[in-house]
């Protein structure tokens, strides 16, 4: 299964901001990564590397490789709507990014983990392929042997967050997927524009 697994911290402080989530190293060193760090004295960047940069961001913070990525944009722009927002529905709709909405994983990566360990259901099956595209109205659950560990408890435990677009019942330990969110809905820092901008050169 193709996934990143460098280290985290030095991306995260590539563009400037915690995107696999709480960091205290970055917290620390928040500054480029490099010999020269704060020092270092940058030149304007170019548009095309404001562009790869926004696209990398996005890659690095779904967890979707380039292949993948560049698939799901294809996707987009067949689709109807606005390219760039329908990109993001779709990484947003991914079954390992729901997961970790949900709060029954902190990090994505963690979702990523649970889902191939077939600890989650669909609609009542088990589905063990994270890329798994939800459609609105599927109800996403912890497999009923699952739901005493204790990293689900621990993570649902710390959830704090609330999506208008998803519902969750922690007495169950499953929720739905009530709609594609809009893009107002979608709390990432993604320029999405950048993007179309440069898969259509």
């Amino acid at each position: 299964m193709a996934r990143y697994t460098g280290p985290k911290t030095k991306i995260a402080r590539k563009f400037g901001e915690a995107i696999f989530g709480d960091d205290k190293s970055f917290e620390k060193r928040n500054y480029p990564p490099g010999q020269h760090g704060n020092n270092r004295r940058r030149g304007k960047k170019s548009e095309y590397a404001i562009q790869l940069q926004e696209k990398q961001k996005a890659k690095y913070t779904y967890g979707i490789l380039e292949r993948q990525f560049r698939g799901l944009f294809k996707k987009a722009r067949a689709a109807q709507g606005i390219t760039g927002e329908v990109l993001l529905q779709l990484c947003e709709s991914r079954l390992d990014n729901v997961v970790f909405r949900m709060g029954i994983a902190p990090t994505r990566s963690g979702a990523r983990q649970l889902v191939s360990h077939r600890h989650i259901t669909v609609n009542g099956e088990l589905v063990n392929i994270p890329s798994y595209s939800l459609k609105a109205g599927d109800v996403v659950a912890v497999r009923e042997k699952s739901k005493s560990l204790e990293a689900i408890e621990r993570s649902l435990s710390n959830s704090s967050h609330v999506y208008e677009w998803i519902t969750w019942n922690d007495d169950t330990k499953q929720g739905t997927y009530v709609s594609v969110p809009a893009r107002i809905q979608i709390p990432e820092n993604i320029n999405e524009q950048f993007i179309v901008e440069l898969y259509s050169k």
